[in-house]
């Protein structure tokens, strides 16, 4: 970044702008962003320069440029965000980062600790972030990703063992002062005594209120810790005054009250608070704990000479061989080299079976090895196991948030400032219409406003219950990518699921084939075109004619949603299904079609094979439907939910499909691209459409959804696309997502309810609105309690999700 009488020159490092007309088309796009005074694409620097008076606009600059479909070099990453003390702390470090030049978005949850933030790696880095953070009072973690949660573990033991250790000793000085104050406050010098107990509790106890507090004033901000130091130290410095210069209240006819137990019992109980609300934050992270606790820390590596040697996981490199024997735990992905075994997965898809491993079968870390031993080929190691994979994803979910937080977030940023508004509007009024002791009042009042304000129970309402909500999805083989969609799922009112792999097990077979001449050489052919193809269905018929031998074929051309085409000796040959023979002009002899009928009518799947002539062979290809669909779908239905089946196949074998499983609208031969087409269709009569699918054809349409569901053993893509996994691909688990959906949303709902009514309650009774009506005011003991709780009982009205069926 340069900078140029106060205008500040961004660099956005480009991708794929190679030529002048891409370069032209950017500056087109960035002309229209508002707040870019002039830029310049230098083609050579693979840059664009723009001048802005806002670093802020970087934002809008990435965005437009990529909304052009071209790319910006920008890093994103997960750091812990540390001393954070309440909701307004996170609202106060998200400001200032996005503040950074060169930040393109910043997020800072206060339920999970964390900042996520993406910027551009050429202005700013995560040290430059930490240093802007330090300055407010926080801090960020800043570690390799492996290194970083125990770390911040260790953290978290810390500040837990020192927290409560202040809470003990703010307990036992914080008695004798309430006890003296309550019940023998004319004791001789009981004044002195409780100023000698109730001293330490705020000025050594209590520093850290009062430190956080002096940092955020410097920013010009607040937080909870400024109310807690507003009013502690105003009830403090009140009753030494009143304790050393008594006269100046007798000489006017009143007496000098002294409030030390307010101020320690204050400090006291937001002490405990925060220990409690520690402990019960810590439960809600319980998932991701369950989770980084499957993977071993030591594994048996076979050398090539047959010896055998312990080493760190960290040590673990793709292509080592693994010796797992009776009992243990898997470490990283791999391929069952000698040897079986059943294995229990049910941590990574919520199947409580374990499920047999033979020679050439995939495994995955996490999973627990039953009886048997067997060695296993490492592929996938250290961040691209599977399970790395989920703990990221929870961890990422667990972070993000819902669309409701972000109104939340508003209103704890203003909320500080507003209570102390309050706090001084409550003084002036009792001031001057309080009557007698009006200043003493008046003053009370005022502390007993800023005590019992609580920002955290609605920055804790949201963030918590997503945490619980996700981490128990996770538990159930439900991996749920971000809050949006997990709030959004409850809503769902039509679902579109794809057929193969989705509602029947992916695996198809060739129940039968019929020749019209039963010629070897056309087998040759049939085989070899298969063998080219990455259909399912071509599997299949691969599978089926092994032992035949292959011929050599050119021209290979795989045709989206029909089948494919090739050339043997100068002649073209087609597979597939009836509308690519009937677009070529093939015939087809009566047997063929006769048993093609036939088959139909039993719901198999139907393909062809022909010269370019006629029709030579056709095969039935039957996919069998999961034991568990049928009675998801009766759930689902039962939940009032529209169900729709999309498939390639053939009207008859939908047909039967449907029938089979209760689906009441389906489409056959439906393209991959038309499946998008159709989710906006639904999406147009006012649906909340999720689909669920697990095929790269898919992925599209789970793009175009409102909630997109992947089977997990699906495509690699369709997973990435989507916002939820079925690890399982076990569609019973979709109504367990949406009810899953509804108990995580309730939950916000009545934990916003309570921090909102908490406050709108509490605020007006601690500044004294009963007391015209019943004489009624509010102790400051008791609002300190009172605010102690709110936190503690928001976070464990979520920890309630865990226990819910």
């Amino acid at each position: 970044m340069a900078t140029n009488n106060n205008k500040e020159i961004i660099y956005l490092p480009l991708e794929d702008v190679d030529s002048e007309h891409c370069a032209l088309i950017v500056g087109k796009g960035l002309a229209q962003v508002k707040g870019i005074q002039s830029y310049k694409v230098e083609l050579n620097n693979r840059r664009a320069a723009i001048t802005v008076s806002n670093a802020e606009v970087v934002t809008d600059a990435v965005k437009a440029v990529k909304d052009l479909g071209y790319g910006v070099t920008t890093v994103k990453g997960t750091f812990p965000v540390l001393e954070m003390t309440c909701a307004s702390c996170a609202g106060s470090a998200q400001s200032i980062i996005q503040l950074q030049p060169g930040v393109v978005s910043a997020s800072v949850n206060y339920g999970t600790g964390n900042l996520v933030v993406e910027y551009l790696p050429n202005m700013t880095d995560p040290y430059i972030l930490q240093k802007a953070v330090q300055s407010a009072g926080y801090d960020l973690l800043i570690k390799e990703e492996s290194a970083q949660q125990e770390t911040l573990e260790a953290i978290h033991e810390k500040k837990f063992k020192k927290l409560k250790t202040k809470t003990i000793w703010a307990v036992l000085l914080s008695l004798p002062v309430v006890v003296i104050g309550m019940f023998f406050m004319d004791m001789p010098y009981g004044n002195e005594i409780m100023w000698a107990f109730s001293t330490p509790v705020v000025l050594w106890l209590g520093r850290d209120f009062f430190i956080n507090a002096w940092k955020q004033a410097k920013h010009r901000s607040a937080n909870m810790d400024t109310l807690v130091a507003l009013s502690t130290g105003i009830a403090y410095i009140f009753s030494v005054f009143n304790m050393l210069f008594a006269d100046f209240w007798h000489q006017r006819g009143l007496h000098a009250h002294v409030y030390f137990e307010a101020a320690a019992v204050i400090i006291a109980f937001i002490l405990l608070g925060k220990l409690l609300e520690e402990k019960a934050k810590g439960n809600t992270s319980s998932a991701i704990k369950k989770l980084m606790g499957l993977q071993p820390k030591t594994v048996i590596v076979l050398h090539s000479d047959g010896t055998e040697k312990q080493v760190a996981i960290e040590e673990v490199n793709a292509g080592d061989v693994i010796l797992v024997k009776p009992g243990e735990k898997i470490a990283v992905d791999g391929m069952v080299t000698s040897g079986n075994s059943y294995v229990d997965e049910s941590m990574l898809s919520g199947e409580p079976v374990p499920v047999l491993k033979k020679e050439n079968e995939k495994v995955f870390a996490g999973t627990i090895n039953q009886k048997g031993s067997f060695q296993f080929k490492a592929v996938k190691v250290g961040k691209e196991t599977m399970l790395a994979q989920i703990i990221k994803t929870v961890q990422d979910a667990q972070g993000s948030k819902a669309p409701v937080q972000k109104l939340v977030d508003k209103i704890a940023g203003i909320f500080v400032p507003i209570v102390i508004v309050i706090a001084i509007l409550t003084f002036i009024l009792w001031f001057f219409l309080g009557g007698d002791n009006s200043m003493v009042q008046g003053l009370l009042a005022a502390v007993t406003v800023l005590v019992i304000a609580c920002p955290c129970a609605l920055g804790l309402a949201t963030p918590t219950a997503i945490m619980v909500g996700v981490g128990k999805g996770a538990e159930n083989g439900i991996l749920i990518k971000d809050a949006e969609s997990l709030e959004l799922a409850k809503k769902v009112n039509a679902i579109v699921l794809d057929k193969t792999g989705t509602i029947t097990e992916g695996r198809p077979q060739v129940t039968g084939i019929q020749w019209l001449n039963n010629n070897d050489a056309t087998k040759d052919i049939l085989l070899s075109i298969e063998k080219q193809s990455e259909h399912p269905l071509a599997e299949a018929v691969v599978k089926h004619l092994d032992g035949v031998s292959t011929t050599s074929i050119s021209m290979f051309d795989s045709i989206t949603g029909k089948g494919a085409k090739a050339n043997h000796n100068n002649e073209s040959y087609f597979v597939g299904n009836k509308k690519l023979l009937t677009e070529n002009n093939i015939n087809i002899a009566e047997p063929l079609q006769q048993q093609a009928d036939e088959w139909g009518k039993q719901s198999k799947t139907v393909i062809w094979f022909a010269d370019n002539k006629q029709a030579l062979s056709v095969v039935a290809i039957s996919d069998k439907i999961k034991e568990t669909s049928v009675q998801a779908i009766k759930e689902m239905q039962e939940m009032g939910i529209d169900l729709y089946m999309l498939t390639g196949d053939n009207e008859a074998t939908a047909k039967a499909i449907a029938q089979q499983t209760g689906i009441k609208h389906y489409k056959a031969e439906v393209l991959p691209q038309h499946k998008a087409d159709f989710v906006k269709e639904l999406q147009k009569q006012g649906k909340v459409v999720a689909m669920v699918g697990d095929g790269i054809n898919d992925s599209t349409a789970l793009a175009t959804a409102d909630v997109s569901i992947a089977m997990g053993k699906g495509s690699d893509i369709a997973m990435d696309v989507a916002k939820m996994t079925i690890i399982s691909s076990d569609l019973t688990k979709i109504p367990h997502a949406i009810r899953l959906s509804k108990q995580t949303v309730a939950t916000i709902k009545q934990n916003l309810f309570w921090a909102f009514i908490y406050n709108l309650i509490g605020i007006p009774i601690a500044a004294g609105i009963l007391y015209p009506i019943n004489g009624f005011l509010l102790n400051p003991m008791i609002a300190g309690a009172a605010m102690a709780l709110s936190s503690v009982s928001v976070v464990s009205n979520s920890l309630l999700l865990k226990w819910k069926k």
